[in-house]
């Protein structure tokens, strides 16, 4: 059974934290547009997976869409190549010595 109550409540906090990273990327605040996309995306997959009783663990929305493709729901796969470059980059662009030239 589906646990409506349970993903709207994480697909919620999906919406506002999407609203946010926007925000951040009209200002001008890119790296934190980009954490932002990454915790929208990890959030909205976390509510599905809630939804479906699952307790998912982690931040990595590649392994959660994962998870997801292990019990037969399968999104396209354009979303799981973008889920990587979101993993790949999301926790990097916080710091300012992650990359030689920082992240502005």
């Amino acid at each position: 059974m589906f646990k409506k109550k349970e993903y709207d409540r994480w697909m919620v906090e999906a919406k506002r934290t999407l609203a946010s990273a926007y925000s951040d990327l009209r200002e001008g605040y890119y790296e934190w547009a980009s954490f932002k996309a990454q915790q929208a995306a990890e959030l909205a997959v976390k509510a599905i997976l809630r939804g479906l009783s699952f307790a998912p663990i982690g931040h990595s929305i590649t392994k959660l869409l994962r998870e997801l493709a292990e019990n037969n729901i399968k999104g396209p796969k354009k979303i799981l190549y973008f889920a990587m470059k979101l993993d790949r980059n999301y926790i990097a662009l916080r710091y300012p010595d992650a990359y030689p030239e920082g992240p502005h």
